[in-house]
């Protein structure tokens, strides 16, 4: 692989590259395509080889992508690479109930897409097409150079940060953005802290294959253990995502496929018809997880490496994207006023944008896990009259719906359409 292009920083000094980010999987290979569409030099490493990165495999993850998060991808070049593989969601249905007794109350939300101007709330997409398409993008610009290795020392200097690589090589880079996930490398060499607790929790996730069109209907199913996501993918297919307590589903995925199913029926309902299982299932704990601070000296973290939070309202990854449009736009204010882009004065701009949003995005997550993820009966009569409230009002209905597409608060430019 050649080496990254040479970039001038200030008056005799060079750098290998503009912004060296860590983590080429999904918000990693993001900002590179913004950041490179503004001008910038980017080096994504990752330690995975393309053909990993690549996998063809459905590995059970499929991301509900808000309708901002779709404006994003979009803008920088991905949206036309995997539209023919999404699935648009049209309606939200959310209910309250027991594993074998389905919804015990009348009182449940519904969100229509008709119910707002813009069009659908957001779109369903395996990570399979969204890697691979992030990765044919990166490999055919010439701003982005992707290296196979692993950042095993940083350290700040005037005007850059030098990186000291498992390969033996060093690169400086202007700024260092760290993408690399919950238990970041980048946020922990830096000597960022981080705040968070487990929720004993462990998510089973699937594909499922039903007898009848789902019409591009997600559905939410709190019960006592945990909730039950089944999310509309293209044909008679749909993704789940079931929290159980972790020792239940520690059995869970022990079982057979067969006897797998035979638990998941109860609850997953008739709704669709007769239902089985596609393709092979994963497990994932959950926890919640958030950096004391999103920069530090010449670094900023993004995504999973900033915030991680439970996947209750699906928006890790549109957080993540939010993240990525957000620092992209104050990176590339900042070149055009001619500033040092990795500056404090920058960067604080960065974190002053998203840092309170994203906590309070998980502390809610976090809020709404707990307030049903039990059998409380007074908890249990107060969420259920709650979302009847909700579903009858149609201003605050239509605000959920907003908030939901991703439309809420100060959006990035590149989220506006």
């Amino acid at each position: 692989m050649d080496n990254p292009v040479q970039t001038a920083i200030l008056p005799g000094m060079t750098h290998d590259t503009d912004i060296a980010i860590v983590g080429g999987g999904l918000n990693g290979p993001a900002l590179a395509l913004a950041l490179a569409q503004a001008g910038f030099s980017v080096t994504v490493i990752d330690p995975l080889t393309q053909a990993a990165r690549k996998n063809a495999a459905f590995d059970g993850r499929a991301y509900a992508l808000s309708l901002s998060s779709m404006r994003l991808l979009r803008a920088i070049g991905i949206w036309t690479r995997v539209e023919s593989n999404t699935q648009p969601m049209l309606e939200i249905k959310v209910s309250d109930g027991r594993a074998g007794q389905g919804p015990l109350s009348p009182f449940f939300l519904h969100f229509d897409h008709a119910e707002i101007e813009e069009g659908p709330m957001g779109h369903m997409l395996e990570d399979r097409y969204l890697r691979r398409a992030f990765l044919d993008a990166m490999k055919e610009d010439p701003h982005i150079t992707q290296l196979r290795d692993s950042v095993i020392g940083q350290k700040p200097d005037t005007g850059g940060m030098m990186l000291k690589l498992e390969s033996g090589r060093s690169l400086s880079a202007r700024l260092l953005v760290g993408s690399d996930g919950r238990a970041s490398g980048t946020a922990a060499r830096a000597g960022i802290r981080r705040t968070g607790w487990g929720y004993g929790q462990t998510a089973l996730v699937a594909a499922i294959e039903h007898e009848l069109p789902h019409h591009g209907i997600a559905h939410q199913f709190f019960m006592p253990p945990g909730p039950l996501a089944i999310l509309p993918l293209p044909g008679n297919v749909s993704s789940i995502v079931w929290s159980e307590t972790d020792d239940t589903a520690r059995r869970f995925a022990a079982l057979s496929d067969a006897d797998f199913m035979n638990v998941l029926r109860p609850r997953f309902g008739d709704f669709l018809g007769a239902i089985k299982l596609k393709g092979k299932r994963f497990t994932y704990p959950l926890n919640l997880t958030l950096a004391n601070s999103f920069i530090a000296e010449r670094l900023a973290l993004i995504g999973d490496a900033a915030h991680g939070m439970h996947p209750i309202a699906g928006q890790g990854l549109n957080a993540g994207l939010r993240d990525v449009a957000a620092l992209a736009q104050v990176l590339d204010e900042a070149q055009r006023r001619g500033e040092d882009i990795a500056s404090s004065d920058v960067l604080a701009r960065f974190q002053q944008w998203r840092r309170f949003d994203t906590a309070t995005l998980a502390l809610v997550t976090d809020a709404t896990n707990r307030l049903f993820s039990n059998d409380n009966p007074l908890l249990r009569l107060g969420r259920d009259l709650g979302m009847g409230a909700i579903n009858a009002m149609p201003r605050l209905r239509r605000g959920f719906i907003r908030e939901a597409a991703g439309l809420t608060g100060e959006l990035p430019d590149l989220m506006k359409g």
